[in-house]
Formats: C-alpha cells, structure tokens, sequence
C-alpha cells in the first residue's frame, strides 16, 4: 500500500508539473514594451426580428450557416398581405375611372358655362339699345351664375376624386412595403448564432428569428494592470492568438480602453491577479485579415491576446505574423447544412 501511495504521489505531481510546463511553454514570454492576458472572442451579435406580426413561411438559414449581406433568410406568409393590395389596386382603378368620368362632366359644365356667359353679355348689351327687357337679361344672368356654380362643383368632384387615387396609391404602397418587410434579409455577412424560430410559427412586431455573429466586427477584451493599460495608446497594434490556431497570430489594434479600472473578471488564472485592479483593454481584428480567420471566428474561444505600448519594440518571433499555408481553407469544414462539403 505504500509503494502504491507513492506511486500514486509521484504520478499526480508528474502530471501537475507537465501541466504547469506546458502552459508556460505555450506562452510567449514578452519581451519589454508588451504586455497580454487571456480572453475570449467576441463578436457583435445581430438579431434578425420581423417588422410586423405574422406567420412564418420559410427559415432558409441553419445554426452555423454563413450568409452573405442582403441574403434572404426567412419569409414570412404575406398571404393577406397580397390579397389587401389586390383590393387597394382595384380601388386605384375605380377611383381612375371616376376621375376620367368627373373631368368629362368638368368640360361639360365648362362649356354650359360659357355659352350662358355669352348669353348674358349679349343680353345686356341688347337691353341698352333696347331690344330685350330687363327681364330677359336678369334670365340670361341667373343661367350664368348657376352654370358657374355647377362648374365649380363639377371641379371639386374632380379634386376628390384625385384625392380617391391619391388615397388608394398610398394603401397600395404601404402593403407593398410591408410585403417586401416580410423577407428577411441578412444586413451583414456573418454566420447564424441561433435559430428561434420555426415555419408555421406566429410571431408578434419584433419577433426574433435568427441571430446573426457579424463577421466583419470580431474582437477580445483582455485586462491589463493599471501601469500597462496608462501606457496603451488608442489604434496601438496587438495581437490575439487563438487556442485552435497557435501558429497563426492574428493582427489587431486596440479601439477602446476603459475608462475606469475594475477588478479583473474570475477568468484570470491567479487568486493574485484577480485582486489586482485592471483596466479594460479590446483588440480588434483587422476586417481584411478577419476574412482569412473566418473558420475559427466562434464566440466564446478561448485565447491570449498581447499588446504592444512601446512602438519601436519589435514583435517577437512567437508573435510575428505568418503567411497562410495555400492549403489553409482545406483544414476545416465550416458547420452548418447550407455550407457542409
């Protein structure tokens, strides 16, 4: 039994010290200038949601899928949608057709209206030389004025019936817009995080049904000690090496540093460190260079991600960019139904 407990012992600390050399060895040690930390990549995450309630027609995307901007996603059922501009159209229609009839009446009360016009001016001249009475020509006035006032009314039939059309073309549009609302695009290249909903499903104005990683925004937020992070300038180049892919650091620059210091998150692996107060520190990958990654673009992967404050302080070889094998897309197969090889 002892020589077992030895056994055992010396198997345990072999194996804690194996551990502990390999952690240390797979860290770069940093050289004067730089500084890093452990985090894990993050990305900004869009939800594609419905404008207006309805029925789900079709989920053309799958979790892991990468869609390409402006790629239809999902449908939603627009059914009533087309039969309600149906309606609007005929109205538009009927609303032409009056319209046409309300300007005909127009030249119509147009012409009477002329023709008493005349009437009346002859009609008093005639009175001052005598050859119509007084009576006549107040006749011949009130024929005027009424046909006067039946062509202004002809005239305001005609205004509301333009009003009609306006009205209908409005509707028709309107239903237009919601119809074309009801196909889902995607508003930027990514990959599908999450699929929440399923065709056949009702869902109210704002209605999420996929949510989308945009692969063109991908960054780390990595904690560094108060007397690095005052050294670290905005735009300063950095680097994140992911867990999956050692050999190939990713370029990076630092877009945001916290204002205020907070204690490092629990992530960190010493009880030390984490009583430390740290400032926050996001690298953000370079969007040409994130296009040659995209394989490895997956929130929540862990790795480590460096800074350098000193410019003049060359990277160290560990860290230097490399250039990708020419079979480097042949060494994963992307998720997802719509892209599987």
């Amino acid at each position: 039994m002892l020589r077992k407990l030895i056994l055992f012992t010396f198997v345990i600390i072999a194996v804690g010290g194996g551990a502990i050399a390999w952690l240390i060895l797979n860290k770069p040690a940093l050289p004067p200038g730089f500084a890093g930390g452990n985090g894990r990549l993050e990305a900004k995450q869009i939800d594609i949601a419905t404008k207006y309630a309805g029925r789900i027609k079709q989920v053309l995307a799958n979790e892991g899928d990468t869609v390409d901007a402006a790629q239809v996603v999902a449908t939603m059922d627009t059914e009533p949608l087309e039969a309600q501009l149906r309606q609007a159209e005929a109205q538009i229609k009927e609303a032409e057709d009056n319209r046409r009839t309300a300007l005909a009446e127009v030249a119509v009360k147009q012409s009477e209206f002329v023709y008493s016009d005349k009437q009346y001016i002859r009609s008093k001249e005639l009175v001052v030389r005598g050859a119509v009475s007084e009576q006549e020509r107040d006749i011949d006035q009130a024929h005027m004025e009424m046909s006067r006032a039946a062509l202004l009314g002809a005239k305001a039939q005609a205004v509301r019936t333009q009003s009609a059309i306006d009205a209908a073309t409005a509707e028709a549009e309107r239903l237009k817009a919601e119809i074309k609302d009801s196909v889902l695009k995607a508003p930027v290249r990514g990959r599908i995080q999450y699929r929440l909903a399923e065709p056949g499903e009702v869902l109210p104005a704002g209605g999420k049904v996929l949510t989308l990683v945009d692969l063109s925004d991908v960054y780390m937020y990595v904690f560094l000690p108060e007397l690095v992070a005052g050294k670290v300038a905005l735009g300063s180049e950095g680097r994140i090496v992911l867990d999956a892919t050692r050999e190939y650091p990713i370029r990076a620059v630092v877009s945001y540093v916290s204002a205020s210091a907070q204690f490092t998150p629990k992530t960190v692996e010493t009880a030390e460190e984490r009583h430390n107060m740290t400032f926050r520190v996001k690298l953000k990958i370079d969007p040409k260079r994130l296009r040659q990654f995209e394989p490895w673009v997956k929130v929540g992967i862990p790795g480590m991600g460096y800074v350098r404050f000193d410019e003049s302080a060359p990277w160290p070889p560990i860290l230097q960019q490399k250039p990708l094998p020419s079979n480097f897309n042949l060494l994963w197969n992307p998720t997802g139904s719509a892209n599987s090889r």
